[in-house]
């Protein structure tokens, strides 16, 4: 099928996409959403890999004025049947393009260097600027300045605002300017630990580039996450957002449920239909529901296997690093991982500094990347949605990001091992490695003598997650009398089965970690937990209880 329709994998720019005639999902009525926009600046918030550097392409090739012969680029695409108020405006403006994409580095001095870069490929685009008698000499200088790459951080933070003066004088017509992937930049320099300082950088370069800038048309900015305007944006008058929660631009990203049937039929893969929803689809923007993600769409259309292709790297570190630190999110994500809908309350407006103690902040980013989808609104005043995971690719991807954060901290990297002790019933092994676990996780982690029970809980049915292939991992089920904590399922029914308690030292009313152990045994008898498991025909069941006291931690097996 791949000889009737070209798959540009990875292939960003529009018109390379489609000067080779690769096979193209017609976007182009975002270029009308964007003149129909009233606002100055635009900041349009999306996952990763939903086509917004495609888009900021289509933009550059249509509106910039030094692109003259870009009609066959658009023939028998949605923007040419437009009336004159939107094909006028083909190689209208003098265009600005710069991606930030590339400029997130370990430290502060690499990503101005990279910056540098990024500035340069920029300067270049417009050299002829240098043959202008409307440019004067000490500004044609400048321009040399940053083509040689001796600018400062100063002229960095100037160079926008420039090359717009600049660019407007010579055309004698207002500027489009588009930023791509503005986030990337800070999201890496809190990983890295130096966000405070690349903020206040950043703050002055939106600063200087949009405060009193008369020779702007419109600004475009496309990132995954809505950064609070006062952090970085101050300066910028007119600026409206449109996150994954607006109506707005909600088509223009993002595989729609119509423009799906079309690829299926030309692509002849209606036998995989189902499927292909099952793994891709279920996203969200505004009111516009069933949206597919495009990159996954396009490698399973090369790659004709249903597997996870959505690969989110700077967004994951943020990630991992929020699992880390919040014991609360982590208990809310097992419940998205059992397909269970939460309640949290979304604030659209990301405050990066300090994010994993801030659980608005985190379901607002969690949402943003595409992690997570609005069902509903509960309560529109206090911010509170229904979520779930979209689709089946995010689910594997989340248990997989969970499943590495505690890799990258057992002891030689062996999560594998623990597991095998378990399931295999080699319990005093399990025991000691486990112990080992805690006194290595717990020293990453905020945990006290006053620490819930669903904090432990929490903790281990995220090293659980590494059974998925061979059990079901179910939790806070009823069974007999009550509700065990973690049940293990083999999908094997001859295999072993587990029930697991988890119990904290009650100080006012146990003296000893021995007597916690002791009152969670009598628990699981009594309520018979168990019940469940041997109705449905499974023998070998082992009982477990976690006993715990701040980092201190013990183990009692019984049958």
């Amino acid at each position: 099928m791949q000889e009737k329709y070209g798959i540009g994998i990875g292939t960003s720019d529009f018109k390379k996409l489609r000067l080779k005639h690769n096979y193209y999902i017609d976007k182009t009525m975002y270029i009308k959403d964007i003149i129909d926009n009233g606002s100055e600046v635009i900041l349009i918030t999306r996952p990763r890999r939903f086509g917004k550097t495609l888009n900021m392409s289509m933009l550059r090739y249509y509106f910039d004025i030094t692109e003259k012969y870009n009609a066959e680029l658009f023939e028998g695409l949605k923007i040419m049947e437009q009336d004159e108020k939107y094909t006028s405006k083909m190689s209208y403006y003098p265009c600005i393009y710069i991606t930030l994409k590339d400029v997130a580095e370990e430290t502060y001095e690499n990503m101005i260097l990279n910056l540098k870069t990024a500035v340069l490929d920029m300067y270049q685009e417009h050299m002829y600027l240098l043959k202008s008698d409307k440019i004067y000499d000490f500004e044609k200088e400048k321009i040399t300045e940053i083509l040689f790459a001796r600018e400062s951080e100063v002229d960095i933070q100037n160079s926008l605002k420039e090359l717009s003066k600049y660019l407007n004088r010579h055309h004698e017509r207002p500027v489009m300017l588009l930023i791509d992937e503005y986030d990337v930049p800070l999201q890496t320099a809190y990983v890295e630990g130096y966000y405070e300082k690349a903020a206040k950088f950043f703050k002055r370069f939106y600063g200087t580039t949009f405060k009193d800038n008369s020779y702007l048309e419109k600004t475009i900015l496309t990132g995954v996450s809505r950064v609070a305007k006062e952090s970085i944006f101050s300066g910028a008058n007119n600026f409206d957002v449109y996150t994954v929660l607006n109506d707005e631009f909600s088509d223009d990203f993002g595989i729609t449920t119509e423009e799906m049937k079309k690829v299926i039929k030309d692509f002849e893969i209606e036998e995989d239909e189902q499927e292909i929803k099952r793994w891709y689809d279920g996203y969200k923007i505004g009111n516009t529901e069933g949206i597919y993600n495009p990159w996954s769409i396009l490698q399973y259309l090369k790659n004709k296997q249903l597997m996870p292709y959505w690969i989110n790297t700077s967004s994951n570190d943020l990630i991992k690093l929020i699992l880390k630190n919040s014991s609360t999110v982590k208990q809310k994500i097992e419940q998205l991982l059992k397909d269970e809908p939460i309640e949290v309350k979304i604030d659209q407006e990301t405050v990066i500094i300090g994010i994993e103690e801030n659980e608005d902040n985190i379901w607002g980013l969690l949402l943003g990347t595409g992690y997570l989808k609005v069902l509903e609104v509960v309560d529109m005043l206090r911010k509170i949605y229904k979520v779930q995971l979209p689709n089946y690719e995010i689910k594997h991807l989340l248990e997989d990001i969970i499943d590495d954060w505690f890799r990258d901290k057992v002891i030689g990297n062996d999560l594998n091992t623990i597991l095998k002790d378990l399931t295999t019933l080699n319990l005093k092994e399990f025991e000691k490695k486990f112990q080992i676990l805690v006194e290595q996780m717990f020293s990453y982690m905020d945990v006290g003598k006053n620490t819930a029970e669903n904090f432990y809980h929490a903790f281990v049915l995220g090293m659980l997650v590494g059974l998925k292939d061979t059990y079901y991992v179910n939790s806070n089920r009823e069974s007999g009398l009550g509700r065990y904590d973690i049940m293990l399922e083999p999908k094997d029914k001859t295999a072993n089965s587990f029930i697991m308690e988890f119990k904290i030292l009650e100080n006012t009313e146990e003296k000893t970690i021995e007597e916690t152990i002791k009152n969670a045994k009598k628990q699981i008898k009594e309520k018979g937990y168990e019940k469940n498991l041997r109705e449905r025909g499974f023998t070998n069941i082992t009982k477990m209880v976690f006993a715990f006291n701040g980092k201190e931690v013990k183990i009692e097996v019984f049958k």
